[in-house]
């Protein structure tokens, strides 16, 4: 089985781009693209949050026309801190709601994708409320026995960049206690940080994923500001086998040269 992840679109209305630099609409466009090039194709598409800048109408418009010319398999979504849950469920094929969330479970695959809101209306940080952890616990109980995946868009540790820090999953020891007492749960993906980063939470690896867009500034000090760069694009696949579980792969969404077959060259000058 084999899940493209694309996050942190942050698609804007027609002719603008994000923070005035980045034209998000061509290179969310290009990464749609890149991943229906693929040989094999993803079985499924997940797309982990922030799908636009402001949540606006025309901006979810933009995202389900580049969606319906390009997408040949099934694409899911969940917001992240800068969308809209009624706009997305307004605009946006495929989005769908549970107990007032846009989160739910795909079990017609052979790893189980548990697809988890993490939103705060008008706030950039992540929560679970005690309604979301009660249905994230419910829906793990469902199904004990089968490996399963979990996106979310807010990040359940500290990647060490302070002002995402700052904007992380605010309920990290009462979700790592809910994950530990399901061990299916092997795999945990989110976005929001704008860079590939791995960690631990009880028995499952996260992963962030880049950004399709623009990169978040790698700066460890406790005081640096906040600022992204324009490093280069990219998703994650993620492939999942009996034999060996979740393995991830990051992909670049531009081309370049190659490739080109590996040549021996044992003679001498």
């Amino acid at each position: 089985m084999l899940i493209a992840q694309l996050t942190d679109l942050h698609v804007r209305p027609i002719g603008r781009a994000s923070s005035r630099v980045v034209e998000t609409n061509m290179l969310t466009e290009r990464a749609v693209r890149a991943v229906m090039a693929r040989k094999p194709l993803p079985d499924v598409v997940l797309l982990t949050g922030d799908l636009t800048d402001a949540g606006l109408a025309g901006e979810y418009a933009v995202l389900a026309g580049i969606l319906a010319r390009h997408a040949a398999v099934p694409v899911f979504a969940i917001p992240g801190n800068h969308d809209q849950r009624d706009m997305m469920l307004a605009h946006l094929p495929g989005a769908r709601q549970e107990d007032g969330f846009i989160q739910y479970a795909l079990d017609d695959y052979p790893a189980r994708l548990v697809l988890l809101d993490t939103l705060v209306p008008g706030a950039p940080h992540g929560t679970l409320c005690a309604k979301r952890l009660a249905w994230l616990d419910r829906t793990l109980s469902a199904v004990p026995d089968k490996p399963t995946l979990i996106a979310m868009h807010h990040p359940p540790f500290l990647c060490g960049i302070a002002h995402m820090d700052r904007m992380a999953l605010d309920v990290r020891e009462a979700f790592t206690a809910l994950i530990a007492r399901h061990k299916q749960v092997e795999r945990i993906i989110c976005g929001h940080v704008h860079r590939p980063v791995t960690a631990r939470i009880a028995q499952a690896i996260v992963s962030m994923a880049p950004s399709v867009a623009h990169q978040v500034e790698l700066n460890l000090h406790p005081d640096a500001p906040s600022a992204f760069v324009l490093e280069p694009p990219a998703y994650q696949l993620h492939h999942w086998s009996a034999e060996h579980g979740f393995v991830t792969h990051t992909a670049y969404v531009e081309n370049y040269p190659g490739p080109f077959p590996f040549l021996a060259d044992h003679g001498t000058a």
